[in-house]
């Protein structure tokens, strides 16, 4: 009978767990064992016993991580890189082109690592990375706000102002998932919104969307550099499925804001889009540089675990469902979408934009998992 282990975050103030107690249940219904690891849902608010009403069998650590297919939140940490083995299926984000030492435990242990941020429909959506994206703009906004009070390092600006005085500027850079709701709470905060983009489609659905209650612009060099300059609040939001995120904001632009302007990057768990960040916790968030504040952490919905970890099990489900009840070879073979979400296959790397970034030969996932049955 096939297996699926849910271990604990053990990610730095991660409080998000891979699978809820309604996803155990329609894993066990399909006639899969499911073994959750003690306490692995604790800090999103669902105990060990919700767990085992829903027919999970609660475990220790090795034996969480010794079912044939582990569904986690975050990439393994450094002291879990010994459960890793030939014939684990991995299905949790990865983020390798951020992480190359988790690529590489990856490749050396031979793992099937399948990817949440890379699975890909048809069209060009990221259906796993959708619900984290939303609550991370969200939470952009929110974290932003708070930090531009004086007390917490800020400019001591409200976000929206008040009467006779101007609210803030937010410029928001990117207008995916993470943007645009980053965007929106702004706005819905009465904040002065500057959206830009490279894809106009993107700026006018946006724009349809909310009556030009936010500015959207065409993204450029020279556009990012003025709209920088005059921001109060700053949110990185620029993605390259699977591959690092481009630089969009310099350090001399840093060195160019407003003393006690706040930076959001989102995008710091692909190696960030503003020149300056570095990854932080949540533990120890924000860090000056430049006279700018910046806020860089690489699990921002792990804030919110409750919240998050509902959203990500109503789109990771179905996935791990044909993953768990098929194994990673037929389950890729009927669903392209999982195809994309292939990361490291026996050794191998088998997704075009993790590899280009590691600068290694790229292999198709389906010869590779053939070879691999």
């Amino acid at each position: 009978m096939p297996s699926v282990g849910v271990p604990r975050e053990i990610k730095t103030a991660e409080h998000r767990v891979a699978l809820t107690p309604d996803g155990v249940r329609e894993l066990e219904r399909a006639e899969v064992d499911v073994l959750v690891e003690t306490g692995a849902g604790a800090d999103s608010a669902i105990p060990d016993a919700a767990y085992a009403a829903a027919g999970a069998t609660i475990v220790g650590t090795a034996d969480a991580w010794g079912a044939s297919m582990v569904v986690k939140v975050k990439e393994p940490q450094p002291s879990e890189f010994g459960y890793l083995r030939p014939d684990l299926t991995l299905f949790t984000y990865l983020h390798l082109a951020a992480y190359p030492d988790v690529a590489k435990a990856l490749l050396a242990a031979g793992t099937v690592g399948i990817a949440y941020e890379t699975v890909q429909l048809p069209t060009g959506a990221l259906p796993l990375l959708a619900p984290m994206s939303e609550v991370a703009g969200r939470i952009a906004t929110q974290v932003g706000a708070h930090y531009l009070e004086r007390h917490n390092g800020g400019r001591g600006v409200l976000l929206g102002g008040a009467p006779g005085v101007r609210p803030a500027r937010v410029v928001v850079l990117g207008a995916g998932n993470v943007g645009w709701n980053a965007a929106w709470i702004a706005a819905g905060m009465e904040a002065e919104v500057w959206l830009l983009d490279k894809n106009l489609d993107r700026l006018r659905f946006v724009d349809q969307i909310h009556h030009g209650r936010i500015t959207t612009m065409a993204s450029n060099r020279g556009a990012v550099e003025r709209a920088v300059a005059e921001a109060d609040l700053v949110i990185g939001a620029v993605l390259v499925a699977g591959g690092r995120a481009p630089v969009v904001v310099t350090a001399d632009m840093v060195a160019g804001m407003k003393t006690g302007t706040v930076v959001v990057d989102v995008a710091v768990d692909q190696g960030g889009c503003i020149e300056t960040t570095h990854e932080t916790t949540h533990n120890d968030p924000v860090y000056e540089e430049h006279g700018v504040l910046h806020y860089a952490v690489g699990n921002m919905p792990g804030a919110v675990p409750h919240t998050s970890t509902y959203a990500l099990t109503n789109a990771t489900l179905p996935y791990v469902l044909e993953l768990a009840l098929h194994g990673p070879a037929a389950a890729t073979l009927a669903d392209p979408s999982l195809r994309y979400g292939c990361n490291t296959v026996a050794g191998h790397v088998t997704n075009a934009a993790v590899a280009e970034f590691l600068g290694v030969d790229l292999v198709d996932p389906a010869v590779a998992l053939a070879a691999a049955v």
